[in-house]
């Protein structure tokens, strides 16, 4: 069984990862999103928001399950037995952060692959904390986030829906 990771923030979920998460789970026989839970970063969702909001948006793919994450993603996948990383690219900058996060992570557990998947053309430019700041000054995020997502942020942002 080929089985694979997602890690990220997802504060919030985009239609980019949206788009990375079905990709992925039509090439990998299971599939694990993760959300992080950093202690150094501050969110606007709570990690089981995220995590309840994914579920909902994945939901069709039997094979997409969705987990939290406070450890080192590597110990994470240590403790499941999975050693596949994927990582979405939306550009140049992204993948030079990627790349070096996955020679770390390779430094800390040589058996751990990273896949970069490029997103489709038109999520290119989506950045979930340029959403946010759209969303926070009542800005139209229909065509950045899936419709429950955008309910999500005006929610909290307190704007109607």
């Amino acid at each position: 069984m080929l089985k694979a990771a997602f890690p990220g923030s997802f504060d919030p979920p985009t239609l980019g990862h949206i788009n990375i998460v079905e990709r992925a789970a039509s090439i990998f026989d299971a599939l694990v999103v993760v959300v992080a839970e950093n202690r150094q970063k501050k969110y606007l969702f709570s990690a089981g928001e995220r995590v309840s909001m994914i579920r909902e948006l994945v939901k069709g793919h039997k094979n997409v399950a969705v987990e939290t994450c406070d450890t080192l993603i590597v110990e994470f996948l240590r403790q499941r037995g999975i050693s596949l990383l994927v990582r979405g690219v939306r550009g140049p900058a992204d993948f030079s952060y990627e790349f070096e996060i996955s020679m770390m992570n390779k430094a800390l557990n040589p058996r751990i692959e990273t896949i970069f998947m490029t997103t489709d053309p038109e999520y290119f430019i989506l950045r979930s904390s340029s959403i946010k700041e759209l969303a926070s000054f009542h800005g139209d995020v229909t065509g950045m986030v899936p419709p429950l997502v955008a309910e999500a942020l005006r929610a909290k942002y307190g704007h109607p829906s």
